[in-house]
């Protein structure tokens, strides 16, 4: 770049800056996040006339004293991992690299799927492909003959970084259990309805690649813009380039031991530990010490305790539980801390005071469960009330049996899901409304940074080859919704894809800037409960294809924003995620099939090989709440949790307090404040708990706020290349363990290892016997007005006021 285009590339952003400056002091709407109004970042006088009216918001993620250069970016989180320059003869899509990025495609989701139902699961993630894939890539460079297949050749030369990216998005993109795969099971155990393979294919491969072709369109908007940086990418970032060359474009110390022996160290480490509190001190995971001190208190347990309790006081020295929510070292400390208010004041604040208040009735349940209850106090029966013709919701067999209760944690956390939606829309608005007109406006070409210049120069995927992936799997969802009792129709799957593209680039927008995404479970399943209620199947599949379409579209544009870092001509990543997919999609349900068919007593609670299936146990309950019992019977006026419908509203207007506050006060900390975040943080309670975000939290601010700010070089150097090796490390320690421990049946019997976390998991605050309370509970069913039917409604009535009397006094 020559002195004379830098001098005025600079001139033309002072100018610019000047500009926005006068318009800031005339009134003008404030920019998103105040941080010292640094553009976005584009320094290109072009973009600057031919957008003059683009809007420029400011960036938490931002680096505020770094200076404005065409070849940089403005983040120093980026600097840090991503290198600047860009080989475009070097091979990316090679037959070797296809090679092994479908084996890998099979190997990880098939191995993933059968961990996937077992308590606690091993997840072997794309990072242990992307280390292992590394020797084996040169050793095929070394020992391939230089020959062409088909004009193909078979060794190009050297195992290439760009190669590298291909295998390792190929083994991430599918490796992950399939969401719809839930549906499946869930069936087959709960419903006793097990359908043939074709209708499971197409499930699952709707829901999965009609995502895609939703990504391929919110590319614009969430991969070319600098400011969308996908803090978790960077971790793969680093990986990659720490792998291939100890020298690239970044900031950081040049003394200290080189990136690769970092990792190998971090790495055999966290490998090593792992035996600790997987194996040997079991303790040393999860340590409630007040439970220890008070095993028998049972107020102490509701708050202290690991397995139904609060958790406050965990301690615990497990990655696998650290990380649980993600990476602590790959989130901004300010999205973190977000996450961090919204649990400790709605977890450990809120759900006390509800509790202790028997709001809900809820001091005769346990203070945090994932299971649904009836009015005895036990686990649900939802055959009581079920038609066993066609799965649908007998009313009279309800109105009989009992309403259903939920454990305040897990109401919380619906309430926390409603608030979260809402709020993502008026955030949006709010903050983003003006960027996503402009980007709207932009072509595909006008590219604001230097990763996105440098990608300028490949061929983009047409748009017509994502609307033949979302047609041929349209025409999928709609033979399977036809063909099959499902009792779902068109409209809903069409409204189901309607609400997943609405959302997926507000949301997109979050996710790409805090680590954070806001899911759509919940609110799909309150929306198809009222449309059509009692139809469990129904509610499973309009929640997947809301939800998940939509939670996939994300993961795809994080993938194409990695290939953008790292510079994967398009249409090669197109194919490697369409193909790895597919046959992983294939696998996992191959591997599902086999395991009901071949492993006693699947889903068991006792089950002796703990295959307990506890994800799937939360996605039935869900199946109960909204799809048979439905919404109607449970938040509606006069029922029982009305008031979490309330958040909606709550959720509405709580980011218009940080919005105002922030243009008022730009300098203070509420320009840090994300209401979205706080909301939807501690959204995988549960089955998350305490432990992992206290954790969470705690190794976040260390790693992200103390270290980053008083040992910069030290961070911009080691930190995501630390994140890599500690979950690939703690990966590879416990499949080490599992296979030990499972595989020669060897176990340990120490004290230390038998630590008591919860002493009493399941006995609530309050106890009746079973006529009294089961009285108690009608009286208040009857008050909903749905009673009446088999017994005299005189009698139901005095019970609840009987009851409520009671509570009063």
């Amino acid at each position: 770049m020559s002195a004379s285009s830098l001098e005025k590339g600079l001139q033309d952003y002072m100018q610019q800056r000047a500009k926005w400056e006068s318009e800031d002091s005339s009134g003008s709407e404030l920019p998103a996040y105040p941080h010292d109004h640094y553009s976005a970042y584009s320094t290109s006088a072009s973009i600057f006339q031919q957008d003059e009216d683009y809007y420029v918001y400011d960036d938490p993620n931002l680096d505020p004293q770094v200076q404005i250069l065409e070849d940089e970016s403005p983040y120093p989180e980026v600097r840090s991992a991503v290198a600047n320059t860009d080989d475009p003869e070097m091979p990316a899509g090679t037959l070797r690299a296809w090679f092994l990025g479908i084996l890998w495609a099979i190997l990880i989701p098939g191995l993933n799927q059968f961990f996937f139902f077992r308590y606690p699961n091993v997840t072997v993630g794309s990072l242990v492909a992307q280390l292992l894939s590394f020797p084996v890539g040169r050793i095929l460079a070394r020992i391939c003959p230089r020959v062409k297949i088909f004009g193909v050749s078979l060794n190009p030369g050297p195992f290439t970084i760009k190669e590298h990216v291909v295998v390792t998005i190929m083994a991430g993109v599918g490796a992950a259990s399939a969401y719809a795969t839930d549906i499946v099971a869930v069936q087959r155990i709960h419903y006793n309805q097990t359908y043939n393979f074709g209708y499971q294919f197409m499930v699952v491969m709707s829901t999965q690649l009609i995502g895609f072709s939703i990504g391929g369109v919110a590319k614009r908007f969430l991969v070319s813009p600098p400011s969308m940086i996908w803090p978790s990418n960077l971790v793969y970032c680093a990986l990659f380039n720490t792998l291939h060359s100890q020298h690239y474009a970044g900031v950081g110390s040049h003394g200290g031991i080189s990136r690769e022996r970092f990792f190998f160290f971090a790495f055999s480490a966290a490998a090593i530990w792992y035996f600790v509190p997987g194996y040997l001190f079991t303790g040393l995971s999860v340590f409630s010490w007040v439970c220890w001190i008070a095993p028998n208190n049972i107020v102490v347990n509701q708050l202290f305790g690991y397995q139904s309790g609060l958790g406050m006081s965990l301690i615990t020295l497990d990655w696998t539980q650290i990380a649980y929510i993600g990476s602590p070292l790959a989130a901004p400390w300010w999205a973190a801390s977000n996450v961090a208010f919204g649990f400790i004041f709605f977890f450990w604040f809120i759900t006390p005071i509800l509790y202790y208040t028997n709001t809900w009735y809820s001091q005769f349940l346990p203070i945090m469960s994932r299971s649904a209850y009836d009015n005895t106090g036990k686990i649900y029966n939802v055959t009581r009330i079920l038609n066993p013709d066609d799965f649908t919701l007998d009313e009279q067999a309800y109105r009989a049996y009992s309403p259903l209760f939920l454990s305040t944690s897990f109401a919380v956390s619906y309430g926390l899901s409603f608030a979260s939606i809402t709020a993502t829309i008026v955030h949006v608005i709010l903050y983003y409304r003006k960027q996503i007109i402009v980007q709207a406006r932009r072509s595909l070409g006008e590219q604001p940074d230097i990763h996105a210049r440098l990608m300028a120069r490949y061929p983009q995927v047409p748009d017509w080859w994502y609307f033949c992936i979302f047609a041929s799997m349209f025409a999928f969802g709609v033979v399977m919704v036809e063909l099959n009792e499902t009792r779902m129709p068109i409209w809903a799957f069409v409204l189901a894809l309607l609400i997943a593209f609405f959302y997926v680039i507000p949301i997109g927008i979050i996710q790409a800037i805090t680590n954070q995404q806001i899911g759509l479970n919940v609110i799909t399943e309150l929306i198809i409960g009222y449309l059509l209620p009692g139809r469990p199947l129904a509610m499973m599949l309009f929640k997947t294809w809301g939800y998940v379409t939509m939670a996939q579209a994300l993961m795809f544009t994080s993938d194409f924003k990695l290939g953008h870092y790292m510079k994967i001509p398009p249409r090669t990543m197109f194919w490697c995620q369409v193909v790895a997919t597919m046959i992983a999609g294939t696998v996992q349900l191959g591997v599902q099939s086999w395991m009901f068919a071949n492993i006693p007593n699947m889903c068991d609670p006792d089950h002796p090989e703990h295959f307990t299936c506890p994800t799937t146990e939360v996605f039935y309950t869900a199946s109960v709440v909204w799809g048979v019992i439905g919404p109607g019977l449970q938040f509606s006026k006069g029922m029982v949790y009305n008031f979490l419908l309330y958040f909606f509203l709550f959720g509405a207007l709580a980011p218009i307090i940080p919005w105002y506050m922030t243009k008022k006060y730009p300098s203070g900390f509420f320009r840090y404040v994300n209401v979205p975040v706080i909301f939807n943080g501690p959204a995988y309670i549960p089955p998350a708990t305490s432990a992992n975000y206290v954790a969470w939290t705690i190794t976040g601010f260390i790693f992200q706020y103390v270290i980053r700010r008083r040992h910069f070089g030290w961070w911009s150097k080691y930190n995501y290349v630390l994140s890599a090796a500690l979950d690939a490390g703690t990966a590879v320690g416990t499949i080490l363990v599992f296979f030990w421990s499972v595989c020669f049946e060897v176990s340990l019997d120490m004290s230390f290892s038998q630590i008591v976390f919860s002493a009493q998991p399941t006995i609530p605050t309050k106890r009746l016997d079973r006529k009294e309370y089961y009285s108690a509970m009608v009286g208040e069913h009857c008050l909903a007005e749905y009673c009446g039917l088999q017994q005299d409604r005189a009698a139901y009535c005095g019970a609840g006021v009987t009851f409520w009397t009671f509570m009063v006094a």
